[in-house]
């Protein structure tokens, strides 16, 4: 994987840059469609790429080992093969989905033993193993096994978790290094900033990843409602290599791809889009729309026009709410399929607006509109 600086806005930290893997360039900043068990939720994979053109799309590493399983992955020849899907792939390492099942595993120095939410059978995820199954699901960029802690929690968790996962991160690396192959070439291992809220962990965190040197680094565990976003991302950002693509883990809203974008992110992904599309909540190149709301019974212009394509384009509003008010499934796809053509398109515009050197006015113009309720 090699990454450049494209371009950088002069008045802030926003960068264009470029991905390229064996599969595909990534355009940065990007954002990647979460397909959770490889499948981005009512969306196929010809959608994916022919209609919405995402350079890359996100797995899981805990759903993927549970179902399908690695037997099943190793024999279909990986996940690319498996689904159809001959574009880059990116998958988290599991971290965040054990720590949901906070009442169900147990951490340790080895690693972290659960139970499946699928069927309670007992597992055990080390840092080793995680770099296994994520070989056989054979994405090309994969994530090593951290500990995203919960919020609230005190310094002193919030330390040892951290230290715990930096342990956790040389036992990976350095599993990664010397089990690589010819027939891992292409893939790479991004490490994970951890550090909850307390800014000297995040200090110290950071500057052990950037120490790691690998071709690419996360921020993690910055997902809370406590407000600190981006006063977090800005600090970590400040620290991490400016060389390297730094990728957000789990953001966000539209407001916060602009915004941490401005503060030099890449990388981001999040399940919003397509879940708050299955709930009715569109966003539009003029404001955020709940499709349910009755005003929009009898508009029968399109979705949104300024934003185009097949669906934002032509089916209307009054149509995508019959189907979202009688929870038809059609309803789902194509309120999923808006949302993500949305969040691309921003992040494209985005792109656009760095290479002009106009991003920050472009950005705070943006924001006046487009998470406004209408």
């Amino acid at each position: 994987m090699q990454f450049l600086v494209e371009d950088q806005d002069p008045y802030c930290k926003a960068r264009a840059g470029l991905i390229t893997t064996s599969r595909g360039t990534i355009r940065t900043p990007i954002f990647m469609p979460v397909g959770t068990i490889g499948s981005v939720k009512s969306i196929t994979q010809q959608v994916l790429q022919d209609q919405l053109d995402a350079d890359i799309i996100l797995g899981n590493t805990y759903h993927l080992y549970l179902r399908p399983g690695t037997e099943v992955l190793d024999k279909a020849g990986g996940l690319h093969a498996f689904m159809g899907w001959n574009r880059p792939i990116l998958t988290d390492s599991g971290g965040y989905q054990v720590y949901s099942l906070a009442n169900s595993r147990k951490l340790t120095e080895t690693g972290v033993t659960f139970r499946s939410h699928t069927d309670g059978s007992k597992h055990l995820f080390t840092p080793e193993s995680v770099v296994d199954i994520q070989r056989s699901i054979g994405s090309d960029i994969m994530m090593v096994l951290d500990e995203c802690t919960p919020y609230p929690c005190s310094y002193n968790y919030a330390k040892a978790s951290m230290e715990r996962t930096h342990r956790w991160l040389k036992r990976g690396i350095t599993y990664f290094d010397t089990t690589l192959t010819e027939q891992y070439a292409h893939q790479t291992l991004f490490p994970i900033v951890q550090g909850s809220v307390y800014k000297d962990l995040r200090i110290q965190s950071a500057e052990t990843i950037a120490a790691a040197d690998r071709p690419g680094n996360a921020i993690g565990g910055v997902c809370h409602p406590n407000g600190q976003l981006y006063e977090i991302t800005e600090l970590v950002c400040s620290i991490l290599p400016s060389s390297k693509p730094r990728y957000l883990m789990g953001v966000g809203t539209p407001r916060d791809l602009l915004e941490c974008i401005a503060l030099g992110v890449d990388m981001f992904d999040c399940v919003m889009p397509t879940r708050n599309g299955r709930n009715g909540t569109l966003f539009t190149t003029k404001g955020i729309i709940n499709i349910r709301n009755k005003k929009w019974a009898h508009d029968f212009s399109p979705i949104d026009a300024a934003l185009g394509g097949p669906v934002s384009g032509y089916y209307s509003k009054a149509y995508l709410r019959h189907l979202i008010t009688c929870k038809e499934l059609l309803g789902a796809q194509l309120a999923s399929v808006h949302n993500l053509n949305f969040y691309l398109w921003l992040v494209r515009q985005a792109r656009e607006k760095i290479q002009q050197h106009n991003f920050v006015a472009w950005k705070n113009n943006m924001l006046t509109t487009i998470m406004e309720k209408i």
